[in-house]
């Protein structure tokens, strides 16, 4: 595979697939922990709010972080992010 550091799936993990409706051959797992979930409802991702108050961020059904093509697009953020606060 082209750009390899881009791309990692752990199939022996206990929770993978951790989100379903993707391909287990295509499910990039680099990012099992969203970089972006701190970012509350500013992430881009597909989320809800759950729980009695409605605070609880659930990211279910957000699969941008398992996509290989959404790589560049979270490294990016990143940097935007970093460089915003330097």
């Amino acid at each position: 595979m082209n750009h390899s550091y881009k791309f990692f799936r752990n199939t022996d993990c206990i929770y993978f697939p951790c989100h379903q409706d993707i391909d287990v051959e295509t499910f990039n797992c680099l990012f099992c922990y969203c970089p972006l979930y701190f970012l509350g409802d500013q992430c881009g991702g597909h989320f809800e709010c759950t729980g009695k108050t409605k605070k609880t961020k659930c990211c279910t059904k957000c699969s941008i972080p398992h996509e290989l093509k959404n790589y560049d697009t979270i490294i990016d953020r990143l940097k935007e992010l970093i460089n915003r606060d330097s």
